[in-house]
């Protein structure tokens, strides 16, 4: 199988880092209204957690080495 089947799409990859930013969105304000402290470190880590590897995943398409120089990175 070639590595191109592996990444994901951009649109995947936004959809991913959306869903982080709205989970360290809503940790953060729980943090803010003093709520319950399991859950608002929850929402904080696993928000960021979506962030970084979508982050990671854009990265790794940004460098990744294209054969055919025609392609953009906006057309995938």
């Amino acid at each position: 199988m070639s590595p191109k089947k592996y990444l994901m799409k951009n649109a995947q990859i936004v959809v991913l880092f959306l869903i982080g930013a709205v989970l360290t969105v809503i940790g953060a304000l729980f943090k803010i209204t003093h709520e319950r402290k399991d859950w608002t470190s929850f929402f904080l880590i696993i928000g960021m957690t979506f962030e970084a590897v979508a982050g990671i995943l854009m990265l790794l398409k940004l460098f990744k080495k294209n054969k055919n120089k025609s392609d953009s990175f906006l057309d995938s």
